[in-house]
């Protein structure tokens, strides 16, 4: 039996499909960017930018478990192809109209929306391949080598977005865009992606019921789903308040508020990083989930209750850090446990709950900011959190779950 060290990360369909995410994750960032300057330049109405971006979320979470479902019956690679082609060619559609300016706003909410279906079927289409391309042993790294696209994409569009914007305007940008996503569904026809096993002939909604089935039954993925599902409503509660408290204490404002979203993109690069090329043993999985979501959220309160900027930026820096490990220890968990046939479905149910709250929490957020203390708001949502990762310490399922030793153990020994 080959050692874990001696199993080949870099596989060639891991590669060409990295490499065809880094660039159509470029493209988007791009995209994004560009598309918010160009609502409110064509409009100047922040609400249309707002509503925009709203129809661009909300089709992906209303179809995520239906998307796993699809996923898990039919071809994942002729699929992610599909959806690939078709934001591709959309988005150069727009990019041209925009190019002759013929162009108008509703065009735009069709593309979004589009965008939005695809990218609900294809990134659990991604998610669930990940662990057919890699050896389980390596699963965790390869989730944060495909973390580190997302994030490093972000990075440069948060930093080159407006100065492109300025120099070659919109429509290129989204041509570039939509170019990416042609490239990258080209780049997936060399990958080879195994079919999926089907071990039963049940129908659609047979199918859908099977895989909410497994994650009740799995009660240590249910644990999982719920710290996923808290974690990323009172994340966002906290996110959403942090611009206005930079802009309405005195000694920072926005010039250090783009400081700050920085050291916590870069904090969390680094841990992405540091998960891609350390192998983390089955057993010592628990104690550094745990330990990562203590010094995460104990970084985030410190953060928040002081306006010393190097102070701020170094707690954040380090909580980035140890968020991006805690995220990727949750997702590599889940896809190692749960069954080829089901994965699909199972990554979609989780997309649909944690993603389907955030809206709410947005919302919930800009309401607690306005009459109650903006550094209150933000410290308790990251103090519920640290209450809440604590005690799954010493949770038998979750330790089993996130223990989960696929060399030794079968999925239907954690389940007992």
């Amino acid at each position: 039996m080959k050692s874990n060290c001696d199993e080949k990360f870099w596989t060639r369909g891991l590669f060409i499909l990295w490499q065809g995410q880094l660039v159509s994750s470029l493209g988007d960032a791009a995209y994004s960017i560009a598309l918010g300057f160009w609502v409110l330049k064509v409009t100047g109405s922040t609400a249309l930018m707002g509503t925009l971006m709203a129809a661009s979320t909300l089709p992906g979470v209303i179809i995520a478990p239906f998307a796993g479902t699809l996923i898990d019956r039919n071809n994942r690679k002729k699929l992610l192809i599909l959806m690939d082609l078709l934001r591709g060619c959309s988005i150069v559609l727009l990019g041209i109209l925009a190019y002759n300016n013929n162009i108008k706003v509703w065009m735009v909410f069709i593309a979004g929306i589009i965008l939005s279906i695809c990218g609900a079927i294809f990134s659990p289409g991604i998610n669930s391949s990940i662990p057919d391309l890699v050896p389980k042993s390596k699963i965790t790294n390869a989730n944060s080598v495909f973390a580190i696209v997302t994030n490093g994409a972000n990075m440069l569009g948060n930093i080159a977005g407006g100065f492109l914007f300025q120099i070659i305007g919109a429509p290129l940008m989204f041509l570039f865009n939509g170019l990416s996503f042609v490239f990258s569904g080209l780049s997936i026809l060399l990958v080879k992606i195994p079919a999926i096993e089907k071990k039963n002939n049940q129908c659609f909604l047979e199918d859908l019921k099977d895989g909410f089935s497994f994650v009740w039954r799995l009660k240590g993925l249910r644990y999982t789903l719920l710290i996923a599902a808290v974690d990323n409503f009172f994340a966002n509660i906290a996110i959403i308040l942090l611009l206005p408290l930079f802009q309405k204490t005195p000694n920072l404002g926005s010039a250090k508020y783009g400081i700050v979203m920085a050291c916590f993109m870069g904090g969390e690069f680094v841990g992405f990083i540091l998960t891609s090329i350390i192998n983390i043993p089955a057993l010592k999985k628990l104690k550094i989930f745990i330990i990562s979501g203590i010094i995460y959220n104990v970084c985030l309160i410190i953060a928040v209750s002081q306006s010393i900027l190097i102070i701020m930026a170094v707690m954040i820096f380090v909580g980035g850090t140890f968020n991006a490990i805690f995220n990727v220890l949750i997702m590599s968990s889940v896809q190692i446990a749960t069954p080829q046939e089901k994965r699909g479905k199972v990554i979609s149910f989780i997309t649909m709950v944690t993603q389907g709250l955030t809206p709410f929490a947005m919302a919930l957020g800009g309401v607690l900011g306005g009459f109650l203390p903006i550094r209150s708001v933000m410290s308790t949502c990251f103090i519920i959190t640290l209450l809440l990762v604590i005690p799954f310490a010493f949770n038998k399922h979750f330790k089993r779950f996130i223990n989960f030793d696929y060399e030794n153990e079968t999925v239907e020994d954690i389940m007992l």
